[in-house]
């Protein structure tokens, strides 16, 4: 069973957009902890345009009263960023390759080049007992350096595969995917995704085996505002389940 993280980015991003606290972030993670999400993820950037230091302290205290949800915090590993997840210790920490200012995560880790900065990190989050994951491409050439880097996970990067759902390339895309998470695991790393996945798509992803995680955000918002929280997260959860579900919303 592939486990649901649901990024509540975009729910910070409205309530930032007229400097009001609504909506309430935790009370948001509230709802989706009592439809049975075990997940949480945020990426809090720098300029804060939407998830916030303060949003991580208070989530971090929130989410201390349901043991079973996983935190995940994503990032640039930055000093800021590192000294924020070193203190309030999530479950996982998943770093990614972002620039300051970039709009969305739209690459994985050049690892190789970036061999420094990413021992240094997943060192300092495996002292804190931080389970750790890296954004990156579906190319099983990258897997090695993933692994000699010191990660226990991997995220694919799955713009990709959203982009050719439905069309005929589908299928050699997908097979891309397979390949390079099957070499992870042979490897013993574990394997997330994220980036782009929806309600449509999600079910033909997880043909790839052993996918641990799936992190879903603008899409869930967007989705749950045309036909519902509740049934959105009932249809996500279903399908991460692997039960047969037919889309009723497209």
């Amino acid at each position: 069973m592939t486990m649901l993280s649901v990024n509540v980015n975009k729910i910070a991003l409205l309530r930032n957009s007229r400097g009001r606290d609504f909506p309430n972030l935790c009370e948001f993670v509230g709802k989706l902890v009592n439809l049975n999400v075990k997940g949480i993820t945020v990426h809090p950037r720098p300029d804060e345009r939407h998830v916030t230091r303060q949003d991580v302290l208070d989530l971090t205290e929130f989410l201390g009263l349901y043991p079973d949800v996983e935190f995940n915090i994503e990032g640039y590993p930055s000093e800021q960023f590192m000294e924020l997840v070193l203190a309030v210790q999530p479950a996982q920490c998943t770093l990614v390759p972002d620039k300051p200012g970039q709009l969305t995560s739209d690459h994985g880790w050049d690892v190789s080049g970036n061999e420094g900065l990413l021992t240094r990190s997943l060192a300092d989050l495996r002292s804190a007992g931080i389970r750790s994951s890296i954004f990156l491409d579906p190319d099983p050439e990258k897997l090695a350096a993933a692994k000699q880097v010191g990660a226990d996970r991997i995220e694919l990067y799955t713009e990709g595969f959203a982009h050719h759902f439905g069309l005929e390339s589908e299928h050699g895309v997908l097979e891309a995917y397979r390949t390079t998470a099957a070499s992870a695991q042979a490897l013993g790393l574990g394997v997330n995704a994220g980036h782009d996945l929806d309600i449509r798509n999600l079910g033909k992803f997880l043909q790839v085996p052993g996918v641990l995680e799936v992190s879903i955000g603008h899409a869930l918002v967007v989705e749950s505002i045309q036909y519902g929280l509740e049934s959105v997260i009932e249809q996500y959860l279903a399908i991460c389940a692997g039960e047969e579900t037919e889309t009723h919303y497209y």
